[in-house]
Formats: structure tokens, C-alpha cells, sequence
């Protein structure tokens, strides 16, 4: 019997490991295939291509759900103007959701689009052939987050100094791994306690 209980709490050790270390996987199509068009664009000017950045795409991803209910206007439509794009009072805390702060997000650039359904030549073309291309023909940035919710997408562009790196002060991925190892160790003391 106490055989099959310690069997059991290995197991249950084994398992919580392996839930430690296995990556959550997203569906993330549209943004893949416009980082694409983007590299391609890129490439076709003889410039480095972009790098993901986590943070950025973070940064993204909160923008493009905030702007969800914003309709697609003549204003927010496939040619979206730089600057008419609507405006967050709260981009402090959408910064710090992301374990970012002004200092290191200055040099970006945001540029959200909407763009119905999401159409992906509709998408690629609002951003290369738009006031946004003069940001992606510059060399200064080497990075970019994509984030996108409904009709909307969002490409936030960094660079490579201190001041555009979108670099945390504190890196999320340690924090979510501190808790997640927190969270497993509890569940193993506790599984130990009842099975022993």
C-alpha cells in the first residue's frame, strides 16, 4: 500500500514538471503570415528583417483589444492615418500589464489598422503602402509585436536601444515561471501530505 502511494506521488511529481516546462501554444496566423509580408517587404529594400519581441506583442495585443469596439471607419478603415487612431487615458496601466514603462517604449512606434475581417493582402498592403511604410523602411528598428482582436491589428515596432527595446524592468516570463513553480510545489506538499 505505501508502495502504491509513493508510486503515485512520483507520478504526480513527474506530471508537475512536465507542466511546468510545456509552452502554451497560440493560434496566431494572421500576425505570422503579416510578419511575413512585412520581412518580405523588407527584404525587397534590402533591409535586416524584424525579430519578434515578446513585449511588444504583449504591448500589441492589450492596444488591439482595447480598440475592439472602435468600427471600422473611413478614419479606422484599411487606410488608416497615423494619429486618428483612438486615444487611451489608461496606456499607463496597458504599459504595465505588460511589465513596461514609458522610458523603454519611447523610440517605437504603434500602428494600429482596421482592417474588416482581417483580409491578410488588405492587412499587409494598409502597412506597406500607407504613412506606416516610412516606419518600416527605417533601419532603426529591428524588432516587432503583433497583436489583433476582431477587426483590428496592431504592429508596435522597436529598436535596439535602451530607450525603444521594450526590455521589462522585470522579465514576465520569470515571474509566470516563479508562480507556476509556487503553484506545482504547493500541489506536491499537499498531494504528499494526503498520501503519506
Amino acid at each position: 500500500m505505501a508502495f502504491s502511494k509513493l508510486s503515485l506521488f512520483f507520478s504526480l511529481l513527474l506530471l508537475s514538471f512536465l507542466f511546468i516546462n510545456s509552452p502554451v501554444f497560440c493560434g496566431t496566423d494572421e500576425k505570422d503570415n503579416l510578419l511575413k509580408g512585412i520581412n518580405s517587404y523588407r527584404a525587397s529594400l534590402n533591409l535586416t528583417s524584424l525579430t519578434k519581441n515578446d513585449n511588444a506583442a504583449c504591448l500589441a495585443d492589450e492596444l488591439a483589444d482595447q480598440f475592439k469596439n472602435q468600427p471600422c471607419t473611413n478614419s479606422t478603415g484599411a487606410n488608416t492615418v497615423p494619429g486618428t487612431e483612438p486615444q487611451f487615458a489608461d496606456y499607463p496601466n496597458l504599459l504595465g500589464k505588460c511589465h513596461l514603462n514609458v522610458s523603454i517604449t519611447r523610440d517605437g512606434a504603434v500602428m494600429p489598422a482596421c482592417v474588416p475581417n482581417l483580409v491578410p493582402d488588405l492587412v499587409l498592403t494598409n502597412f506597406t503602402q500607407s504613412q506606416y511604410s516610412d516606419n518600416l523602411n527605417d533601419t532603426k528598428y529591428t524588432g516587432v509585436g503583433i497583436g489583433s482582436h476582431g477587426d483590428w491589428i496592431v504592429v508596435v515596432l522597436t529598436t535596439g536601444t535602451p530607450e525603444g527595446s521594450y526590455a521589462p524592468a522585470t522579465s514576465a516570463t520569470s515571474v509566470v515561471t516563479e508562480i507556476s513553480l509556487m503553484y506545482h510545489l504547493l500541489f506536491l506538499l499537499v498531494a504528499a501530505f494526503y498520501l503519506l
